[in-house]
């Protein structure tokens, strides 16, 4: 189990990945890439993998991609046991080491406490959580009366966002509320 400085540390961390299973036998895993930029692999350096007791610095060796997947080869592991117990470990970079936004772009973890306001100046709640789907995000908004209500993170839906002043501006479709 991670200590309580471990996980605030992982708190403020960026995922980009999830470990699905090791590949070959030199140590490489195969990992499905939860960043919007799958190429940005090639640029890591350093990484995180979380695991159940601990969180581990990883430095990139090599990095090939298959199928939507990323390979990863690790400096510090060389054979298909030392990385086996890897199986759906998360792999985090620090927000230093995370992509560069475009105006308009946010990372999805900023999201939750947001206040989120309708195009109609009707405040609807917080965002409390972001689910990824394979379509689209959705926010999950609880409202002020403790309802819990799901909005998509679509163009039609959520008009803009801003993380700096905790804010997001939604247009309430029919059936949403």
């Amino acid at each position: 189990m991670l200590d309580k400085q471990t996980e605030e540390k992982i708190a403020d961390m960026l995922r980009i990945g999830v470990v699905t299973k090791p590949h070959g036998l030199k140590g490489e895993v195969k990992v499905f890439p939860t960043t919007s930029d799958p190429e940005r692999f090639k640029d890591c350096d350093e990484v995180y993998l979380v695991t159940k007791n601990e969180l581990l610095t990883l430095h990139v060796e090599g990095v090939k991609y298959f199928k939507k997947q990323a390979i990863l080869k690790f400096k510090e592991y060389g054979r298909i046991e030392d990385v086996e117990g890897f199986h759906q470990c998360d792999l985090m970079v620090t927000r230093d080491d995370a992509i560069e936004l475009a105006d308009g772009e946010y990372f999805l973890y900023d999201v939750p406490g947001c206040t989120v306001v309708s195009d109609e100046g009707e405040t609807i709640g917080e965002v409390t959580d972001v689910l990824e789907t394979g379509a689209n995000a959705v926010f999950v908004i609880e409202t002020p009366d403790g309802k819990e209500v799901l909005f998509p993170v679509i163009d039609d839906c959520i008009l803009s966002v801003d993380v700096e002043d905790k804010r997001v501006l939604a247009h309430i479709m029919p059936g949403l509320l």
